[in-house]
């Protein structure tokens, strides 16, 4: 797929077209096509080859031109002329707070950079201080910069930055300065990954907060501190953004720096139809100035003819016109979930015995947890075989005893073997009340192998879940190569579930799949992927991805009673 490619094209003619302080919303146009081919299940070069390039959200007849030519040609003649002479790689340059259009025209001019180690290297023999106006002070910090970037634009998975962020909120509420304050930006729309941390503070007391921020005990050095931002690295250099906005604004602001560009510049556009102007600062009327709302979201939506949009729908699909008509999803919460399909004990590679995975998962308020340990064919995880399952089932028969009425389910991950069989007996198979099953190794196979292999173990009998189909690690491993498509129609076919995985590497599947198979009836089921006690709370990071593909209770199986889904796991071995 050239996905990928044709992003980062759209994205550098962006950049350059900030050398030429060209209009901003020509610039966002193409930030907003590139983000959309990212989310883009399909190759777009084949919609290109189809004819299909417009049918891309964001692609209009001229970027559709230059997105054809760059798949015809590899080049992009329109890009080389924006960049007036200069190489397209010295974009990359642009990447450094510090450095503008003109400083990095000027590392150019005289030193030829096009990549950032050359400019590391330059800053280590301290040569960027012979450019007329970047001086020691300036080389130094362009250092720093450098050193920082690898951290940066290597964006942490939800699970590592939304606790953090929790964390540095909850400092901060402990102030008597302090009015409220929430993580916003995409932790709050609950992204898989994370590039800085913001945090929204309603406050008029502004030198009490930079003392407190600079006081934290996870505070490494501020950056920045202006009259509403205060900027900071955390000790293990992790940014983080902190904007404070008066208590009268708090709801505008909260909205504002929440929303995803595209909702946010949707939003505004609505808000000048109905005679408003809306800014973090609250919403106005046009002709007399006056502010009619901001104190909450509630009240900016409303002021629009919205209703509430959740903060995980704020991604410009769709959400808005459904806000108009009333007919947004009551979206899945963590108190619908009643219980766990995917948890592990120390029978395989978990931490943690049975029975303390099932007193954590009662104080989590579930009905049921399914013990699901690695069948044998996962070496490394010292799976299940036939004596270890019948001990663990003796052992889950006393349980179940000693914990009525909370139900344990007999469980098991099996592995899904090259050739789509499954690795223990059908004898041994019946004696299980919950049936997983995975894809682990062989994942370089190609697509249409791997998609065989899926749809080979949901079609098996004993199966009732698929779990992580896209195979990927975030920041690690990308997702296998199948077609999803295929998949999700053997999954109706079948009456199976597919698994979103809340393991914080895994978050698998993702938000845009989940949604598409929502669309098709596809039934979805929700795992922690535990393998310890601590572990049962990535449930909440599988309920993130469930909200942000717009399920609905009823699109879950896990939402279902005990009652219930002893009856539908019955039905399923008819």
């Amino acid at each position: 797929m050239q996905n990928e490619a044709v992003a980062r094209l759209l994205e550098n003619i962006a950049a350059a077209l900030q050398l030429k302080a060209e209009n901003i919303f020509r610039i966002r146009a193409y930030e907003e096509a590139a983000r959309n081919i990212r989310f883009l299940k399909e190759d777009i070069a084949e919609n290109w080859r189809q004819g299909r390039l417009t049918e891309v959200p964001g692609i209009g007849t001229s970027i559709a031109q230059k997105i054809g030519e760059f798949l015809q040609t590899g080049k992009s003649a329109y890009l080389q002329e924006l960049c007036d002479g200069y190489p397209v790689a010295f974009l990359e340059l642009l990447k450094i707070p510090g450095i503008g259009p003109r400083r990095a025209k000027l590392l150019y001019d005289h030193f030829h950079v096009t990549k950032l180690d050359d400019l590391a290297d330059l800053a280590r023999r301290q040569q960027i201080r012979q450019i007329r106006g970047m001086g020691p002070k300036t080389e130094e910090q362009l250092s720093r910069e450098l050193a920082r970037l690898g951290q940066r634009t290597q964006r942490l998975p939800l699970g590592i930055a939304w606790p953090l962020a929790e964390r540095i909120a909850s400092l901060l509420r402990n102030s008597p300065a302090v009015g409220q304050a929430e993580p916003a930006g995409s932790i709050r729309r609950r992204l898989e990954t994370i590039g800085d941390i913001d945090i929204l503070v309603a406050s008029d007391r502004f030198a009490e907060i930079r003392k407190l921020i600079a006081d934290l005990p996870l505070t490494k050095e501020i950056l920045a501190s202006g009259s509403t931002k205060i900027t900071f690295l955390t000790a293990e250099d992790f940014q983080v953004d902190i904007r404070i906005v008066p208590q009268e604004s708090w709801g505008a602001a909260l909205q504002y720096f929440t929303g995803s560009k595209e909702h946010n510049v949707a939003l505004r556009e609505l808000a000048v139809q109905k005679g408003y102007k809306l800014s973090e600062y609250g919403i106005f009327e046009v002709e007399s100035g006056r502010k009619v709302g901001g104190r909450t979201e509630a009240e900016v939506y409303e002021l629009l003819g919205l209703t509430p949009i959740p903060p995980e729908l704020r991604e410009k699909r769709g959400e808005i016109a459904a806000a108009a008509a009333g007919s947004l999803p009551r979206l899945i919460t963590l108190a619908d979930v009643k219980g766990d399909f995917h948890v592990h004990s120390n029978y395989s590679d978990g931490n943690s015995s049975i029975a303390a995975m099932v007193e954590s998962a009662i104080a989590h308020g579930y009905q049921y947890l399914a013990i699901t340990d690695h069948s044998i064919g996962l070496g490394i995880a010292r799976g299940i075989n036939q004596e270890k399952a019948w001990r663990q089932w003796e052992e889950i028969r006393r349980l179940n005893k000693q914990y009525a009425p909370f139900r344990i389910l007999s469980g098991v991950e099996l592995e899904v073997r090259a050739t789509g069989e499954l690795d223990l007996s059908e004898e041994l198979l019946a004696g299980f009340d919950f049936i997983c099953a995975s894809v682990h190794s062989g994942t370089r196979s190609d697509a249409e192998r791997i998609t065989k292999r899926m749809g080979s173990a949901l079609r098996q009998h004993w199966v009732h879940v698929l779990n992580h189909p896209g195979g990927r690690l975030l920041n690690q491993r990308p997702p296998y190569e199948y077609h999803l498509d295929q998949l999700l129609q053997t999954a109706k076919e079948t009456g199976k579930a597919l698994e979103i995985n809340g393991s914080y590497l895994r978050m698998d599947l993702d938000d845009s799949s989940a949604r598409k198979a929502k669309e098709q009836g596809v039934l979805l089921s929700l795992g922690s992927d535990a393998h310890s006690v601590a572990g049962l709370d990535a449930m909440q990071l599988a309920v993130a991805i469930a909200r942000r593909a717009w399920l609905e209770p009823a699109d879950v199986l896990n939402t279902l009673p005990l009652a219930e889904l002893l009856q539908w796991l019955e039905r399923e071995k008819l």
